[in-house]
This record gives C-alpha cells, sequence and structure tokens, in this order.
C-alpha cells in the first residue's frame, strides 16, 4: 500500500528538532520559521512539554469521556484565566475543523437556524460545515452540509449588514486570515458584526485555530478589538504539536446531554500537552515576545523594495512582494535551509516561527532574504 497523494511534498525529512531549529535524517540543520502552519507555539522539544508529556504516558494515555478526567477540568482552568474567558465553558476536541464544526452545530442548535454569514477567502478547516463556510472555489461544498452560507467581503460593513436577517444562526470570521494571505477584519467590521449578531439574536463565532495561543501578542487575535464573541475556536499551537483543538462557549449557550461529542478530544495526553504550553507561555512571557518580536520583524519587511505589503499581528506574518513567490522559497529552503510558509496568494510570504524565536534567529533569515533579492 502507498500513501494516497494529496500532498507535495519536499525531499526533506526531519528527524530532531529544538526551539526553531530541525535536522534532517542527513543531519542538515534548518531554522524552522513556519512551526508547521503555526503548530509549534513553544519551540520544537521544549523540555517542560517534554518532561510533562512523558512522564503522563506513564501513568495513562488515553480513556474515553465517559469518566472523570481532572486534567480537562485544570485545563479549562487555566485556559479560563490565561484568556479572561472566566465564565466561558470548554469543550474539547482534535483538530481546528472540528473545533469550527462543533461551533457552527452550537449556533443551530441555540438558535434554531440554519443560515451562516462567513468572509470571502475564509479557510475554516475540511470536515462538511467547516468547508461549506469556506470560500474556496477548488474545494467543493459537501452535498450534506447542514448550513446555507453566505459570503461577505472582508471589512465591507454595508454587506454585512445587508446579509444579516432572522434567519441567520451565526456569523463566523477568522481573527486573522491565515490561508488566504493574513488579512486582519477591522475593528469596525468586528464591532459591527458583534453588534448584528446582538440584534439578530445570532452567534458569533471567531475562529482562532491559527491565530490563537498567544501568536499576535494577545492570547486571541480578536482581543486587540476589545469584543467578546459568544464563541472562540482554537487549535494548532495550543499543543505544539499534539492534536489538541476546543470550542470556547459564552455561558448564555446551554449545554445538553448528547448536543456534541468526541472520541480523542480532552483525552489525557492533550490535555497534558495543552498545559504545559499554557505554562511555558506564562512563564517565559512569549505573548510579549511575539509582540516585540513581530513588530521587529514587520519594520524589516516594510523596509525592503521588493515588498508591496505587510500583514498581520504579531509573529503571525506575510509580506506580499511584487512577484510570485514560489521560488525565494525554494531558495530560503534549499539554499539557506530556512522553513517559511506561502499564501493562496502566490506573491505573499508567511512567516509562523515559534513565539520563542530569537532576534538572531529573525536577523539569519532577513541576511538570506536579501541576499536573494539582491542577486
Amino acid at each position: 500500500m502507498e500513501l494516497f497523494d494529496v500532498y507535495p511534498l519536499y525531499p526533506i525529512e526531519p528527524v530532531k528538532a529544538l526551539g526553531s531549529k530541525l535536522w534532517d535524517k542527513n543531519g542538515t540543520e534548518y531554522l524552522d520559521l513556519y512551526g508547521g502552519h503555526a503548530v509549534i507555539s513553544i519551540g520544537h522539544s521544549h523540555p517542560t512539554y517534554v518532561e510533562r508529556v512523558t512522564t503522563q504516558l506513564q501513568k495513562i494515555g488515553f480513556y474515553s469521556n465517559a469518566v472523570e478526567n481532572s486534567l480537562q477540568k485544570e485545563l479549562a482552568l487555566k485556559m479560563g484565566q490565561i484568556s479572561g474567558y472566566y465564565d466561558y465553558s470548554l469543550f474539547l476536541c482534535s483538530t481546528g475543523a472540528e473545533a469550527n464544526e462543533n461551533a457552527l452545530k452550537l449556533a443551530s442548535f441555540h438558535t434554531g437556524r440554519k443560515k451562516i454569514i462567513a468572509v470571502e477567502n475564509a479557510f475554516h478547516g475540511r470536515t462538511s460545515g467547516a468547508v461549506a463556510a469556506t470560500h474556496n472555489p477548488k474545494i467543493i461544498a459537501p452535498f450534506n452540509a447542514d448550513h446555507e452560507v453566505e459570503f461577505v467581503p472582508m471589512n465591507d460593513l454595508d454587506a454585512l449588514e445587508l446579509a444579516f436577517d432572522d434567519e441567520v444562526a451565526g456569523f463566523i470570521v477568522e481573527g486573522i486570515q491565515g490561508v488566504a494571505g493574513l488579512y486582519t477584519p477591522s475593528n469596525k467590521f468586528l464591532k459591527k458584526a458583534q453588534s448584528l449578531c446582538e440584534e439578530h439574536k445570532a452567534i458569533f463565532i471567531l475562529d482562532e485555530v491559527q491565530s490563537g495561543s498567544g501568536r499576535t501578542g494577545k492570547f486571541f487575535a480578536h482581543q486587540h478589538a476589545n469584543i467578546r464573541p459568544d464563541i472562540v475556536t482554537l487549535a494548532k499551537g495550543m499543543g505544539n504539536g499534539f492534536p489538541v483543538a476546543c470550542v470556547f462557549i459564552s455561558p448564555k449557550i446551554e449545554p445538553w446531554h448528547g448536543m456534541l461529542g468526541t472520541t480523542f478530544g480532552g483525552n489525557h495526553l492533550a490535555c497534558t500537552a495543552a498545559l504545559a504550553v499554557l505554562e511555558v507561555i506564562s512563564k517565559e512571557e512569549l505573548m510579549k515576545n511575539a509582540k516585540d518580536l513581530g513588530e521587529y520583524a514587520m519594520q524589516q519587511l516594510s523596509e525592503i523594495d521588493q515588498v508591496k505589503e505587510v500583514r498581520g499581528k504579531g509573529l503571525m506574518i506575510g509580506a506580499e512582494f511584487n512577484f510570485p513567490i514560489a521560488d525565494l522559497r525554494k531558495k530560503l529552503l534549499f539554499e539557506h535551509k530556512i522553513f517559511t510558509g506561502s499564501a493562496a496568494n502566490k506573491n505573499t510570504l508567511r512567516l509562523l516561527p515559534s513565539l520563542a524565536v530569537t532576534k538572531a534567529e529573525l536577523d539569519q533569515f532577513f541576511e538570506a532574504l536579501k541576499l536573494e533579492l539582491n542577486k
């Protein structure tokens, strides 16, 4: 049997990692400024993370949600403390797509409606409901999607207001659009959405799957806008590589047994990984590091002539060049041994490093970037 060939692969096989560094099977060292789509939040193989996960594995790694698991309660408490969402409830699952699928279900359950408003060029995952709310012509909406979805342009207040009526179950938006190219909803757009959701008794959903866990300098990207959605979804950097995700749920949404379900969500290892991440983010002040080094990186990029626009916040950065960047990324990877990312906009280079990345590591990237651009 062979693997189902849906991913183009670089001929590089990492076998060891530490901090922002990777080593392939030949012993070649790489600088990782992409972190597997913003998954590596506290750095590869962080000693606190490794110790907590390996210790837990020697006790129990998994049992079903049919029994009590005090690690889930500890994680809910710590999540409330670090995020400020003390009075919300936490539903644990395994992936960002699963989190968004459950968020859409909750909106429908709570309102009794099926219409969803989403933003153009959104990407919310690959489950049935998440794909239906994803604006991408290359992904065919599934025939069994439960939701009627209307898309509105990012930051278009008039289009947003026209889309709302009393049939809307919810509005979903990314804290920062990752796949699309680091486009950020404006504070006015987010506040307008919150107001319209309140007016029409709809559920306001913030997809922070990629932009959460402190990546933007605050725990959630939407907190820069001083808003408070009804539901927030989180994954990727939450587990630093371990599959774990969650949904923050407003107290106005009442749970009932059987309302949501998951097999692996909130297992012992997943909770331990997430708790280790929160501990390191807090103790090492990684949100401050994300803010400070994000500002430094964006300033450096803005001074490069070939960069048309710099977008994002903290260490979630997109640099749009005045040419397609595929060849540039290959040169950075194969000649300078630096991993970076791209976006649906083929001119945009994405940087999603560990929140513990150093200025020296960023300078290594800028030196290589300028060398290639000046050839």
